[in-house]
């Protein structure tokens, strides 16, 4: 045991002696790429704000803000009890879990990392339920899906149809996978678990489920105690914070990129790549989408939409399910970056979203000719659409409507699902004597 622990700590000072000097190496040669190529550093930094600020903040900020309010006013409670039925047999998460998946889902990353670290500041997560909810509430939202990949990328709003049945399919698949993780950990007591927990354990079986899940959100919000105005600055403060953040990593990783490719690295990348995809039996001219999607999902994503047209357009759309899937280095950063201030691992989301960028591109393969049929080929769109769609207002109106349509179906279910649980316990019980 002894010579274990000795062994253990000998390779975690080897680990920490090699890392900070490469750590030091690799942001020297950064800055010595930077003053090589000037003027390549200056038009990417440009590039990655302006798809922060175009992109990103206004349809990401405000979901940041409405999290926390929700938190705040015990919505998060509420639906937790009412999802609860549905989510703990399916992927062992707290109800609580399934509005974070309503959220991430509509919303895009990271979303629902910063909902998953939230519950578990309260309590209302393990660290095992935690990695099981952000490995799979992270994916693209629907109006990037739609909107830029579909119609801007791939000039054919057809291709929604397949990418989202791969990415939002595959995600699913990834949450009935993650459900066998920490199989040997206790999970939460109660969907309810945190402020308002132990109230709504004691009183588990007094009322309906709508009941209890009212009582929920009341104690919650008495346990919060701020008051609107109180609540609504903390939640802009914690969300500009989030968001300068999540900037910071667009500009940093699209100035990597460039570099990269101004000193012929990701050429050597493409031709790796090149021979594992022949291996697989896919083009090996979509290597540079690839790559590009490995560090930015957005430069991927228009990659494989644009690449050569004498590619069959099923392995284009497989490509860019694998980059929507698998979301990006940039993107890894700012779940790391999240995760880094609680107690969840970085490494099950990494391999959970692998994971799901394989599933996602069989998947596409798969239901290719089922799922599209004769819809195939369709007519091309005008190339002058931009290939970022700059942000419109009523893309948040959109993003709304999913939320409320995808909860309301999700309630149903667990509501009904919870009835039918309930009639078949009675039905095994037999008429009382």
């Amino acid at each position: 045991m002894q010579m274990t622990y000795y062994l253990q700590v000998g390779v975690t000072m080897s680990v920490n002696k090699l890392g900070l000097p490469l750590m030091i190496g690799s942001l020297a040669g950064l800055l010595l790429l930077m003053m090589l190529f000037p003027g390549a550093y200056l038009e990417s930094a440009l590039r990655g704000l302006a798809i922060w600020w175009d992109v990103l903040f206004p349809s990401l900020f405000p979901f940041f803000i409405i999290s926390e309010m929700m938190l705040g006013f015990g919505v998060v409670h509420l639906f937790g009890t009412l999802l609860d039925p549905l989510m703990k047999p399916l992927f062992r998460i707290p109800g609580s879990g399934g509005f974070v998946a309503a959220m991430g889902y509509v919303s895009g990353y990271p979303i629902g990392a910063k909902l998953t670290a939230k519950l578990w500041e309260q309590n209302m997560v393990t660290r095992d339920e935690g990695e099981r909810l952000v490995a799979f509430t992270t994916s693209s939202d629907p109006i990037f899906l739609i909107g830029a990949v579909s119609v801007g990328f791939f000039h054919n709003p057809k291709i929604a149809v397949i990418l989202a049945l791969a990415h939002y399919g595959g995600g699913l698949l990834i949450g009935l996978l993650m459900r066998f993780h920490g199989r040997q950990k206790p999970s939460t007591a109660s969907a309810a678990a945190g402020p308002g927990g132990n109230m709504l354990q004691g009183s588990k079986a007094k009322g309906s489920r709508i009941q209890r899940a009212f009582a929920a959100m009341h104690q919650a919000r008495m346990q919060d105690g701020r008051n609107i105005g109180e609540m609504l600055r903390q939640a802009v403060e914690s969300s500009l914070k989030l968001i300068i953040v999540v900037g910071g990593l667009v500009v940093f990783f699209s100035v990597f990129l460039e570099l990269l490719t101004q000193v012929g690295v990701l050429k050597s990348l493409y031709l790796l790549l090149d021979q594992i995809l022949l291996a697989i039996g896919f083009p090996a001219s979509l290597s540079e989408a690839l790559i590009g999607g490995l560090f930015e999902v957005t430069l991927g994503a228009r990659s494989a939409g644009e690449a050569a047209s004498s590619i069959p357009l099923p392995f284009k759309a497989a490509a860019a399910a694998f980059v929507l899937s698998w979301g990006g280095l940039s993107v890894h950063a700012q779940i790391a970056s999240i995760l880094h201030a609680t107690n969840l691992r970085y490494l099950p989301f990494m391999l959970a979203r692998l994971v799901h960028g394989v599933i996602a591109s069989a998947l596409v393969m798969v239901l290719w000719n089922p799922v599209m049929g004769r819809m195939m080929p369709a007519p091309a769109f005008n190339h002058s659409i931009p290939s970022t769609p700059m942000w419109v207002p009523e893309a948040l109106a959109d993003r709304i409507a999913y939320f409320c349509i995808l909860i309301a179906f999700m309630t149903a279910a667990s509501l009904l699902w919870g009835w039918i649980r309930l009639a078949w316990r009675r039905l095994q019980r037999g008429p009382l004597k």
